[in-house]
């Protein structure tokens, strides 16, 4: 018996670190004002498998079944084609709308440190927001996210528009500016030589190959330079990317949001802006996230294609996020409370740790029978601090012998007396 390969299950330790990280991007996402949502895991192959729904390396790694109706099915490889799947088909919907939703995704694709096959995505998109504010505030909620997690990043940010006017001008065929983008976008990976070799590969013809490595070998790769060059100051994403960069200067995150003029990340559906979130450090290779803009699917969805909803969101990678985490400590949240029998009680422990449990007091019953001294010792090690113990002398005075097991004290209680004194002892924070 063994877990299907890029597949895990969490417990203990991790599951309770895995579950601080999603409070803590929950709690930044609504104090975003985005609203929680839960889309489908199962899709009609149709739609996941459309031209506006992902690159070639996506729609090899779909996980494909077939229902007993013969329907030809997808399980959700991401949760921005579901997400634009609910805009599509809810036109009564308030704009602009802003969502969050952290649910499980699958890809059939290679397994590493940081990416498996059936993993959680936390997803933030906002519907309705033409102008570059809306991703100026996507990139202050992930700074915000991973100052929270402790994490040193550095968010690397481009424009698609931009960059298919840097390549047009360098006589790229129209048809070969996406292929030349995603290779472009591989610098990191396999370095100038493997790109320029990569693009030689396309059949591209030797002068737009020499510009290209031109391009790539600039002593400098900023924004003014590369548009300044290229004679692109004017042209729409060159000014997209120009009023963005004025808003992060304003925001003070240029030292955090670094401008990459080859950046493009690998789904097609990208209109403009795109980003991806690195560890600052370096020690860890992989995306710890990455978004963009994508105005055309939702209009493509409807069968609309004149229409653009203008759409930006940003995905979080808890998969890389743990890994990063991994090495850290985490204490599994405890009881406060735990009730122990002794001789036969346990109907009363049972209706006790009822009552504690409806008064929001955190409460696990020991009921195993062990030795009295076993259940104490088990309770210190697990960091419980009270210790309630009913016997018959206990029962037939209607009171609870409470133990600190910090204090070392015991008090003898009625019930509403032990509910007071912890949840008055908790608030004071003793």
């Amino acid at each position: 018996m063994q877990n299907v390969k890029g597949t895990y299950d969490f417990f203990g330790n991790e599951q309770s670190l895995r579950k601080k990280v999603q409070s803590t991007l929950q709690e930044v996402f609504e104090l975003y004002d985005f609203d929680g949502m839960d889309s489908t895991i199962l899709s009609e192959l149709d739609l996941l498998a459309s031209k506006y729904a992902g690159g070639d390396e996506i729609l090899k790694e779909m996980y494909q079944i077939t229902d007993q109706g013969m329907r030809n099915l997808g399980l959700r490889y991401d949760l921005t084609i579901p997400f634009a799947k609910v805009i599509a088909l809810n036109p009564g919907i308030e704009l602009p709308y802003k969502r969050y939703e952290i649910g499980k995704v699958f890809r059939d694709g290679p397994v590493k440190r940081g990416r498996l096959r059936e993993f959680l995505q936390c997803d933030v998109d906002v519907v309705g927001i033409a102008g570059p504010e809306a991703e100026a505030e996507l990139m202050q909620l992930a700074v915000e996210v991973f100052k929270r997690l402790e994490i040193p990043i550095t968010l690397k940010w481009n424009n698609r528009r931009f960059l298919s006017e840097v390549l047009e001008s360098i006589d790229v065929p129209s048809d070969e500016k996406l292929s030349v983008m995603l290779t472009l976008d591989k610098i990191k990976k396999i370095g100038n030589e493997g790109v320029i070799k990569e693009l030689v590969s396309k059949g591209l013809n030797a002068q737009v190959t020499n510009s290209l490595q031109e391009l790539l070998e600039l002593d400098s790769q900023s924004f003014d330079i590369v548009s300044r060059k290229y004679g692109i100051q004017d042209k729409p994403g060159a000014l997209e990317v120009q009023t963005l960069q004025n808003i992060i200067h304003d925001l003070g995150l240029e030292q955090i949001c670094k401008f990459d003029p080859f950046l493009s990340r690998g789904l097609s559906f990208y209109t403009g802006t795109v980003y991806e979130i690195f560890d600052a450090s370096g020690s860890f290779s992989s995306s710890l996230g990455g978004g963009g803009r994508y105005d055309a699917i939702i209009g493509q969805l409807i069968g609309r294609d004149d229409i653009q909803y203008p759409t930006v969101g940003i995905s979080f990678g808890m998969e890389s996020i743990m890994a990063m985490l991994g090495s850290r400590p985490s204490q599994i949240s405890s009881a406060l409370v735990v009730v122990i029998p002794i001789g036969e009680t346990v109907t009363e422990v049972l209706n006790i740790a009822a009552k504690l449990r409806a008064s929001g007091i955190r409460t696990k019953t020991d009921t195993s029978g062990r030795k009295l001294r076993k259940s104490l010792a088990t309770a210190s090690s697990k960091g419980i601090r009270y210790v309630i113990m009913i016997g018959e002398n206990e029962v037939k005075l209607g009171k609870l012998r409470l133990k600190d097991m910090d204090e070392q004290k015991e008090l003898i209680l009625s019930i509403q007396e032990v509910i007071d004194f912890i949840s008055t002892t908790f608030k004071s924070g003793g």
